[in-house]
């Protein structure tokens, strides 16, 4: 029985762990061949074994997206191993919070760097790739659709106090979506953007915790207060947060042959909530 991404080929960064790894599980799930990335190895390696031990195909790619060379290297290895590129999920990131008064430079180019500037940079090194795969397919006769689904969030709509780099970096993904949307639709391209709400995940925990996340060498705080994540949730229609499983799904619309007429949206993944 055939599934919607048989032998399509799917990149996805940060699938180590969280949303990423549900993002790389469902569409290995749905035949897709995976390219998995994360800042460590090991995580990656176990996603990717996790992947094949269902009786799929993945390699890893492991390493930070905002070396100067990792974007090369990624759209390389699905080039190298499997000859095609189909799917691009840019969903690596983290956050680093603080009041503008308080935020660094440091902070703020961190957070531009991996939410921004290593989207734009795969982007740009997927695009030679893509439009000589199209120009083969238009010379044959044949028409296939390709997928770039980038990741935002709410913080990228709304705005959200304490989140400037965060909230300009996310706004600025959607700001791309949309212009590559236009601009790679010739080569049968579909660009889109998931704007996430509350989904529970190692970030988006218990802070009281003390959980931290060393991020290329920085020891970054992670989870949010419990005050204010009972309180978040209390606002979400659905009255809690999201699994990495359902932002995973929501990717999946953007990713099956039944979205290849949708381009240059911007979703809202957020169990209903509309503003914050």
């Amino acid at each position: 029985m055939s599934k919607n991404l048989d032998g399509k080929v799917a990149l996805v960064t940060g699938s180590g762990r969280g949303i990423g790894r549900s993002i790389a599980m469902k569409l290995a799930s749905q035949g897709a061949r995976l390219v998995i990335n994360d800042l460590d190895a090991a995580p990656a390696e176990e996603t990717a074994a996790e992947i094949r031990a269902q009786g799929g195909k993945a390699v890893v790619c492991a390493g930070s997206v905002t070396a100067p060379d990792f974007a090369e290297r990624f759209i390389g290895t699905a080039v190298s191993e499997y000859k095609g590129l189909d799917i691009i999920v840019n969903n690596a990131g983290y956050t680093w919070d603080s009041v503008i008064q308080k935020m660094t430079d440091e902070q703020w180019y961190a957070i531009m760097d991996c939410h921004l500037t290593a989207p734009f940079r795969i982007l740009r090194a997927a695009q030679p790739v893509i439009r000589n795969l199209a120009k083969a397919e238009a010379d044959a006769g044949q028409r296939v659709m390709r997928k770039v689904v980038n990741i935002s969030s709410v913080a990228g709509v709304f705005g959200n106090a304490g989140q400037a780099n965060y909230s300009a970096a996310k706004a600025g993904i959607v700001g791309m979506t949309q212009t590559l949307a236009k601009e790679w639709g010739r080569m049968n391209v579909t660009v889109n953007c998931v704007a996430f709400g509350l989904i529970k995940t190692r970030l988006t925990g218990n802070a009281n915790e003390g959980g931290t996340a060393n991020i290329e060498g920085r020891e970054i705080k992670v989870g949010v207060n419990p005050g204010l994540l009972a309180a978040m949730e209390q606002t979400i229609p659905l009255g809690r947060g999201g699994t990495p499983e359902e932002a995973a799904g929501a990717v999946y619309l953007f990713c099956q042959p039944e979205s290849d007429y949708v381009s240059g949206q911007v979703l809202l993944c957020t169990g209903g909530l509309t503003g914050i």
